[in-house]
């Protein structure tokens, strides 16, 4: 493979090998590579599988259907540069998740999965995010937002435009 169709960078690929020593077969590695690619990327292109079943010693299909396993990795165009989870778990359903969901995703002018057109950021629905008693709640990147209401969406929504 050239070094022009690589979607894999010697960062990423050394990232990846440190994880060699610290699991128990290279198969084991698969989870951690996806992640390491989908955190520089935002997602994980067809041709990074194959890199990564490479580097693995795997067939592409394994890696791929780890991937497919989890709805966390995208494949089809990086997710935005925030990604915000709304959890609809029984709990946050309860209190209101749903409607929260609705309506940052009305604010912002996207669907769930999809992304804002200037890249900012991906609303998705989580199953469930383990924090009940925060019911509703949204992770958005790594900051859990708590017992969250329309309003305070919005506000998040307004915060996030701030900031560019």
């Amino acid at each position: 493979m050239t070094t022009a169709t690589r979607v894999l960078t010697d960062e990423m690929i050394e990232k990846i090998k440190a994880f060699f020593l610290r699991y128990p077969t290279r198969q084991a590695v698969t989870l951690p590579a996806l992640h390491v690619v989908n955190e520089r990327l935002r997602c994980v292109p067809i041709q990074a599988v194959v890199e990564i079943a490479e580097l693995l010693g795997l067939a592409p299909a394994d890696v791929q259907d780890t991937l497919s396993f989890y709805n966390f990795f995208k494949q089809d165009g990086p997710h935005g540069t925030t990604r915000a989870w709304v959890c609809r778990s029984i709990s946050c359903a309860l209190r209101g998740g749903e409607e929260v969901l609705s309506h940052l995703c009305h604010k912002a002018g996207i669907k769930p999965g999809q992304t804002t057109p200037d890249g900012k950021l991906t609303i998705e629905a989580a199953e469930c995010l383990g924090a009940c008693e925060f019911a509703p709640c949204m992770l958005a990147n790594e900051e859990l937002h708590k017992n969250l209401t329309p309003a305070e969406g919005e506000a998040f929504l307004g915060r996030l435009l701030e900031r560019s």
